[in-house]
């Protein structure tokens, strides 16, 4: 098996020709008003949701709202008091369809590795529940392998492998079935920080040698949302709180949720961040929303709001500076400078804040 084989060759079941929608959905996952309800809570709440072939979605949201259950949906695993939806993968209507029939490659957090079996084995194990013939067994899992890096590592067992190297002979195992679509849960949160990058930029790499590969990831973290995906879903409380671009969740959020969950966002009343005359001045029912790098520290006077500096906290080659601000000394604003990059924050000190009116957003509390 090749490359152009790993990534998915088209539809392997045609959409109805009366019906357009459907087709153009196609090579990707739609999923139709999915509920999800164990006893009287109520997990997912009428969501619906189309996933272009090709695609890498990273879903974020906080424990609970319904991320990993709509990863379980879509794998064939979700067993609840009340599930109701349809779910559509390649254009296949799988909704009722058994979890080994779905043709889905799967990575859990924990590898589920066999640590009986080499790596080689590991690979080939769903293969030869597929009843592959041996000369196709050997020859997918060397280029399953190959795609992973890993070329060499056939004969070795998994407790021999680092963890980072165990992830990707799970990736491997997980791509060798060629799958219409990968599901990632927690794919990361196994690793150190700074294995954590490492293997997110393998990720980033392997989508790019798979472009028609579309990626399913559940993550709790930020970055992995910011750097991995084509669109980014948050979600809350069983529902879509929004879906885009990660840049698009970052620079325009649509609520006070969303702006302080994918990074930090200071939240101030529009009359004390607007001056009087900007018709943004008066708003009554939302928020103004500001970015930490957005925000520069200038000598007192020189700036548009005014304040103490209350704390400096060193990151390496960012300082983040916590900022009392006299028009509203209940809520700190948080500056985010490059270290020896203007002037030199200190605790107490009386500083003034600049920023461009443009780069504030206005939005829903």
């Amino acid at each position: 098996m090749n490359t152009a084989g790993l990534a998915l060759q088209g539809a392997r079941a045609a959409a109805p020709a009366h019906e357009p929608a459907l087709r153009a959905q196609a090579q990707g996952v739609e999923i139709e008003r999915l509920s999800v309800r164990f006893g009287a809570r109520s997990v997912l709440d009428d969501l619906s949701l189309s996933i272009g072939r090709g695609e890498f979605l990273t879903v974020l949201g906080r424990s609970g709202c319904g991320k990993t259950t709509l990863l379980r949906f879509i794998a064939g695993f979700v067993k609840a008091d009340f599930v109701a939806g349809r779910l559509l993968v390649a254009g296949r209507d799988l909704t009722h369809e058994s979890a080994h029939r779905r043709n889905l490659g799967l990575l859990f957090q924990n590898y589920a590795l066999f640590p009986h079996l080499s790596v080689f084995e590991n690979v080939a194990f769903g293969l030869r529940a597929r009843r592959a013939n041996a000369a196709d067994i050997a020859r997918r899992v060397a280029d399953a392998l190959k795609l992973v890096q890993l070329a060499d590592a056939g004969h070795v067992m998994p407790a021999q492998l680092s963890g980072g190297m165990q992830q990707r002979v799970a990736l491997a195992r997980a791509l060798v079935i060629e799958p219409d679509v990968l599901l990632l849960d927690e794919p990361l949160s196994a690793l150190d920080a700074n294995l954590r990058a490492s293997v997110r930029s393998e990720l980033k790499a392997l989508h790019e040698r798979l472009p028609n590969l579309t990626i399913v990831c559940v993550t709790h973290d930020q970055d992995d949302a910011l750097v991995l995906s084509d669109r980014t879903l948050l979600m809350r409380d069983g529902r879509i709180a929004q879906i885009g671009t990660p840049q698009a969740l970052y620079d325009a959020p649509a609520d006070a949720f969303v702006a302080r969950y994918l990074g930090v966002a200071n939240l101030l009343p529009p009359h004390v961040v607007f001056p009087v005359g900007d018709a943004r001045h008066d708003e009554r029912d939302r928020l103004a929303c500001m970015r930490p790098e957005r925000l520069h520290l200038v000598p007192l006077g020189q700036g548009h709001l005014h304040g103490t500096i209350i704390t400096v906290d060193w990151y390496g080659p960012v300082l983040s500076v916590s900022v009392a601000l006299d028009a509203a000394p209940e809520t700190p604003v948080l500056v985010t400078t490059a270290r020896g990059h203007g002037m030199t924050p200190e605790k107490g000190a009386r500083v003034s804040l600049s920023y461009e009116a443009d780069h504030v957003i206005l939005v829903e509390p």
